[in-house]
């Protein structure tokens, strides 16, 4: 898999915005993807970031209901990619600090 199909989209909300001063990002990532594709997905996409350490979670799916219908939302990965100290920010969450 090619970098752009391993990370699909940043996770920004208030509880993943609070780590950024700590260089601690959060992207839903693809299902199949280990914690060294997203390592290296990470470091070729934004040019200068060195990942420290990347934690994994599977986040299910959850019970909707519209009416008498009723299915699940999709299920997902996330990552949490915490970056060492002497790298260089991701510049895509800079600029919404």
């Amino acid at each position: 898999m090619i970098a752009q199909d391993i990370v699909i989209r940043p996770i920004i909300t208030e509880k993943s915005m609070q780590d950024i001063t700590k260089k601690k990002y959060v992207f839903e990532v693809a299902k199949k993807a280990t914690k060294i594709d997203v390592a290296r997905a990470v470091e070729e996409l934004f040019k200068g970031a060195k990942v420290q350490k990347v934690n994994t979670v599977h986040v299910r799916g959850r019970m909707k209901r519209q009416g008498r219908f009723e299915g699940y939302t999709r299920s997902w990965k996330k990552a949490y990619v915490q970056l060492t100290a002497d790298s260089k920010p991701i510049e895509f969450f800079e600029g919404m600090m």
